[in-house]
């Protein structure tokens, strides 16, 4: 950076991501300019148990970083002394799990004499959109939907964020891994669902949609969902899967783009973004563009690898933070509840 912690275009900065089950390194270029990146999945390690298994999710990122972050260079087809920055997530996520990235990042920007950024997660989510296209104009509304988290965010600048609802109990992701844990459709409950539903009747069923009575109220909540949805099926054993499928993820996805517009409305936004793993869906992702189009709103949606986590956000964010906030101190920890920072109403 020409003896500068300031990024610019040329500004290559190393993303590490290791929050949960995937292991991930990315060189991003300018804030955008995705040049490479890597996924290591624990999918398939963690399906025997239903979820993810924190010590062993620790264990899968020691053994996958470096040859992660190894081969990200080697496809970026750079030399290791071009690498500007090193940013990592420090939270929120799984501590064991967040320690092993920070750990190597901090190690990494020690070695190559180059900043250290510590990214908090979701604030990533939020970019994932502008590595695909940076012409996004503010104010912007973004649905971030994953297993750990449901929010509405108005992003009125870059690092200016207003939170607008968030879910009071379970994240949408979490519900549909609960969902499809119950209906032996398999893990990841979120593509098992999304799957089955193709074969079933959306109108099957007509399950409660929560927190829709008041159009204001832009919280959301699925506990109850995921109870009704058991509570049918152990009343009608006979119910066909793929039936119940549908219904819930129309339920839920009804209640997501309701929010989402009428955040949109209320906040004067240019458009409507989505992030997270959730975002990946594929009746939520054609429900958010329909819904765009009629209100006269841009949607966009990231395409379906920028939905799940990856360290290209991670470099993108960290692009900006360095920008704004100059590199993170050393001895600067994981923090495995962190929140996105807010601007103050």
């Amino acid at each position: 950076m020409s003896g500068s912690t300031a990024p610019d275009e040329a500004t290559l900065v190393l993303g590490i991501e290791t929050s949960c089950d995937e292991t991930a390194a990315a060189l991003v270029m300018g804030g955008n300019d995705v040049v490479s990146s890597v996924i290591a999945s624990q999918i398939e390690i963690h399906a025997d148990f239903g979820g993810v298994v924190p010590e062993i999710a620790s264990r899968a990122h020691l053994e996958a970083l470096n040859p992660v972050v190894a081969r990200a260079i080697v496809e970026a087809g750079v030399d290791e002394r071009r690498i500007d920055a090193v940013a990592c997530t420090n939270g929120p996520g799984l501590i064991g799990a967040l320690l092993v990235g920070v750990s190597a990042a901090k190690t990494l920007a020690l070695a190559w004499d180059v900043p250290y950024v510590g990214v908090n997660h979701l604030e990533a989510h939020l970019y994932s959109a502008f590595l695909e296209d940076p012409t996004l104009e503010f104010p912007l509304v973004v649905l971030l939907v994953s297993g750990g988290h449901t929010m509405l965010v108005e992003m009125q600048d870059h690092g200016r964020y207003r939170l607008l609802g968030q879910t009071i109990d379970d994240a949408a992701g979490e519900a549909f891994d609960k969902v499809a844990r119950f209906l032996d459709l398999g893990y990841p409950g979120g593509p098992a669902i999304d799957e089955a539903a193709l074969n079933g009747d959306p109108d099957a069923i007509r399950f409660p949609r929560a927190l829709t009575d008041d159009p204001d109220n832009l919280d959301f909540s699925f506990s109850g969902l995921k109870t009704a949805v058991m509570n049918y099926v152990r009343k009608h054993p006979d119910v066909g899967s793929a039936d119940v499928a549908a219904s819930f993820q129309v339920a839920v996805v009804d209640v997501l783009v309701r929010k989402a517009r009428r955040a949109a409305e209320l906040v004067g936004a240019t458009g409507i973004v989505l992030g997270g793993g959730v975002a990946a869906n594929s009746l939520l992702r054609e429900e958010i563009l329909g819904a765009c189009a009629d209100d006269g709103l841009r949607g966009f949606l990231p395409s379906r690898a920028m939905c799940t986590d990856n360290a290209a956000m991670i470099a993108a964010a960290g692009w900006y933070r360095l920008r704004s906030d100059g590199p993170t101190p050393l001895d600067s920890g994981a923090t495995p509840n962190l929140r996105l920072p807010l601007v103050a109403d």
